[in-house]
This record gives C-alpha cells, sequence and structure tokens, in this order.
C-alpha cells in the first residue's frame, strides 16, 4: 500500500468524446475504456460528461461555426463550449484501416477551428488544458494513432502529461471486439495499468495547471508578438 497522500482533484472537469462511428444506442467497444477512466476520474470527485460526436450534427471545416459556410446546422457550436470548459480532453477512438476513425479527424480539424482564439492572458485558448486518448480495435495501430492525436492536440495547446494514452487491440483479423465475451479486453493488465496511469496523469496534471493559473504567459502571449514584444528573440545574431 501506498503511504503517499492521495490528491484532491475535486473541482476539475473531464471531458470525453467518443468517436466511434455509431449513434446512441448502439454498442461502442470504445465506451468500454471511456468508462472506466470516468469511473476512476469519478471516484477522484472529478466532473465528467461524456459525448459521442456520431449523435450530433457536426460538418467537417475548419471554422468555428461552418453556417457561416453554407451549412445549415452546426452542433459544435455547444459543443465547443463543454470543450473549453473542461480541464480535461480525452478523444477515444477505434481503429480503423491502421488510423483513427473519421468522426475523431473531424473533432480534431474543429478543435483547430478555434486554436487562434486567445484566453484572458492573450495565449491561445487551450493553453492550460489537459489532454489524451484512448484506442480500440481488433487490428494494429494503437500507437499510431495516439501519436497521430496526442501530436494534435499539443499542437493547438493542451498539455500532454507522460503515458497520456491506453488502448486494447485483440487478435489481428476478424476476431472479438473489446466489449465481446471472451476477448480478454476487460481483464488484460497491461491495458488496465496504462489506462489507469493516464487517468492519474490526466488528472495530476490538471491540477498543476489549476493551482498555477495555467502555463506561465511570458513569451507566448501572441498578443504581446503582435504588438512588437519579442521576449528577447533577436535574429540579428545571425547577421
Amino acid at each position: 500500500m501506498s503511504s503517499e497522500k492521495k490528491p484532491d482533484f475535486s473541482g476539475l472537469k473531464a471531458i470525453f468524446l467518443n468517436c466511434t462511428l455509431k449513434k446512441s444506442p448502439q454498442k461502442s467497444h470504445t465506451d468500454g475504456l471511456i468508462k472506466l477512466s470516468m469511473d476512476l476520474m469519478q471516484k477522484n470527485g472529478v466532473e465528467t460528461e461524456l459525448l459521442r460526436p456520431a449523435d450530433y450534427t457536426l460538418p467537417p471545416g475548419v471554422y468555428p461555426d461552418m453556417t457561416e459556410y453554407g451549412y445549415e446546422k452546426d452542433d459544435w457550436v455547444e459543443m465547443s463550449k463543454k470543450v473549453l470548459a473542461a480541464d480535461i480532453l480525452v478523444l477515444g477512438t477505434p481503429i480503423w484501416l491502421g488510423e483513427k476513425s473519421s468522426i475523431c479527424t473531424k473533432i480534431i480539424e474543429r478543435l483547430y477551428a478555434l486554436s487562434g482564439e486567445t484566453n484572458d492572458k492573450g495565449q491561445y485558448i487551450y493553453y492550460g488544458k489537459t489532454g489524451g486518448c484512448l484506442i480500440t480495435g481488433n487490428e494494429d495501430g494503437v500507437k499510431h494513432c495516439s501519436m497521430s492525436i496526442l501530436y494534435a492536440l499539443q499542437h493547438i495547446g493542451y498539455t500532454i502529461p507522460p503515458q497520456a494514452d491506453a488502448g486494447w487491440i485483440g487478435e489481428v483479423g476478424p476476431g472479438p471486439s473489446y466489449l465481446d465475451d471472451g476477448s480478454g479486453g476487460p481483464e488484460n493488465d497491461f491495458t488496465n495499468r496504462n489506462l489507469t496511469f493516464m487517468t492519474y496523469n490526466l488528472m495530476h496534471t490538471a491540477k498543476m495547471l489549476k493551482e498555477n493559473n495555467g502555463i506561465t504567459a511570458y513569451g507566448n502571449q501572441r498578443n504581446k508578438w503582435a504588438d512588437g514584444e519579442r521576449f528577447g528573440f533577436d535574429n540579428a545574431v545571425l547577421k
């Protein structure tokens, strides 16, 4: 038994986006991993919410509101408010042809649509928030999908802690999926360990960021750069 004091994560909010191709209430194997992580967070006082983007009208595009570009409806306008209100974002996706789902790609594009906006410190809007991912499938691609998702999240401003991903794949081919009887998925110690470490690392990082008012602003404020501040950068040293 660890002698370390259990941290207090109350006050944190996490949103999980299950990028399955299936609409509710169809069975989603990705839901299985997500709900294990959510359960751990809830036991630690974190407020959680789970959404399936497949249940919403989310046009493709890299603008905050695609109704301004010819689409009749765009639920991202409201969904993005929930994303921005959360301290933690976890993207869950199945693997198709070795890649994250098309819906996951669309969500990343829609997240990118807001990445040019800034917070009250002049930093990009996702600064101070923490991101991770969960992957399921019965074909290779867990690490490939994780690389793609976590790179995208850090590029737009999310802080990625160590071990920020977890996944499960069954036997390569048309074998059982995670929640199928006899798959061995829920009992897999490697997956369960990585999911637990991921969940706690997300909470630890989100707690540190929240307690310190996010990422220190000096040197990364877009508004000050636009005003001519260079924070010590001087390309004259190359002359």
